[in-house]
């Protein structure tokens, strides 16, 4: 597995209280799109932590490094970088996200039917994703959008609401979704909506996405 010092403070809080505090994380790719957070040992309560919500490492069986330790994510309460609160997976180093101001033209269609068409996009350009078209709400034909309960977190983005798309009477589930609020990085994108590339088609510039 890939695998590198981190550089930031790390904390994980379980029931108000601290459990691990470390100043020199490892960054381990278990899978290959973002990086868990090992912790040395020495920084963790393993006292306080209940069983199946750490695992401990061993050099050269797979399972990441000796001496280390790894909390299951979704079992603490919350994640710490630094002072700054992280959800869903710790912050790739690698990944970067440009969010820049276009003239391009981009339509939508879900079902056939155009239902945005915009000249005045934010692309989004995600290490390692498509490009996304975020784009402003009055571009968007709103009677077709019908409310979800959806949510989800980006660790670079922040918290994403979502609507469904309604054609011809067939629904199409979540496909477009907004952050109202985004994280300071990702400012530009506030308040702007973005469909799915991979379930609508989206053609820029009289070219498909």
């Amino acid at each position: 597995m890939r695998t590198e010092d981190g550089t930031k403070r790390v904390r994980a809080v379980l029931d108000g209280a601290v459990v691990a505090d470390t100043l020199t994380p490892r960054l381990v790719w278990e899978v290959p799109y973002y990086p868990t957070y090992w912790i040395p040992e020495a920084d963790v309560r393993v006292d306080v932590i209940p069983a199946g919500l750490l695992r401990r490492g061993a050099d050269g069986d797979g399972t990441g490094p000796a001496g280390y330790v790894r909390l299951e994510w979704e079992g603490m309460d919350h994640w710490f970088e630094e002072d700054e609160e992280v959800f869903v997976h710790p912050r790739d180093p690698h990944t970067r996200v440009d969010i820049l101001a276009s003239s391009r033209h981009v339509v939508v269609r879900v079902g056939g039917e155009v239902v945005a068409e915009s000249r005045q996009p934010r692309l989004l350009f995600e290490t390692g994703l498509p490009t996304r078209y975020y784009l402003p709400l009055t571009d968007v034909r709103l009677d077709r959008l019908r409310p979800s309960t959806t949510v989800t977190h980006c660790p670079y983005k922040g918290t994403a609401l979502y609507w469904s798309v309604e054609v011809d009477g067939k629904v199409h589930p979540d496909v477009v979704w907004t952050y109202r609020t985004p994280l300071p990085e990702s400012q530009k994108i506030a308040g702007l909506v973005a469909f799915w590339n991979e379930r609508v088609e989206i053609e820029v510039d009289g070219v498909l996405a």
